[in-house]
């Protein structure tokens, strides 16, 4: 979707200034905050995609004046009440008032170490044969979703060349609206500066994105 979170080539937002030797977490609060989300997602009840798309939905006023770990709590929000595990009474309040749904797992103190070096493996057995292969030039679709997509628009309608392939991984534009896991060829694609941003760009800058088949057409 064409939301507040995709800032990618956006003007009017001054330049990326990296905090230097910057800290893990900047409130005592965060830690808990991503504990809390990594804990629910472990429940099983919604994909890394679809979280995604819950921070993504937030209103451009609310996602752009809040922290990072501010609108993972907004995102996580949404989920828990969308799945029913709380309604928005019992977030104001406070206090449970809906009977407790039962989770599909727990994720246990001692099984959180293990759970994050697992990681979340997206790649899947492919439907079909390959593409694209490295070296071909190709061309992203033009496209504005309502829904969640890994394109970004900076990147959209731009012609770049294959540079890597990496086998077939969970389509995010369906696994985030419930629509299963639909695997596709996914590809590192590498575009020119001019390319992406126009006449006057750096000439010598080139930026590489991961694209599955679907956003792809022969150039």
């Amino acid at each position: 979707m064409n939301g507040a979170q995709d800032l990618g080539g956006q003007m009017g937002f001054g330049p990326v200034n990296p905090e230097q030797d910057e800290p893990l977490y900047h409130a005592a609060w965060e830690p808990r905050a991503m504990a809390l989300t990594v804990a629910s997602g472990g429940m099983g009840h919604w994909t890394i995609d679809e979280s995604r798309h819950a921070r993504e939905s937030l209103r451009p006023a609310d996602y752009l004046s809040s922290s990072y770990y501010e609108i993972w709590i907004k995102g996580l929000s949404t989920l828990l009440e969308r799945h029913g595990f709380l309604s928005a009474g019992e977030m104001a309040s406070g206090e449970a008032s809906l009977p407790p749904i039962q989770p599909k797992r727990v994720l246990k103190a001692e099984m959180v170490s293990g759970a994050l070096a697992k990681g979340g493996p997206t790649e899947r057995p492919a439907a079909g044969p390959q593409r694209f292969q490295p070296g071909d030039t190709v061309r992203t679709i033009n496209m504005n979703p309502t829904g969640h997509t890994r394109l970004p628009r900076y990147a959209r309608a731009k012609q770049g060349t294959v540079v890597l392939v990496h086998g077939a991984h969970v389509f995010p534009d369906a696994s985030a609206h419930g629509g299963g896991e639909q695997p596709q060829w996914l590809y590192t694609v590498e575009f020119s500066g001019p390319e992406l941003w126009g006449r006057g760009a750096d000439p010598t800058l080139s930026v590489s994105i991961d694209a599955w088949e679907s956003y792809l057409e022969p150039a």
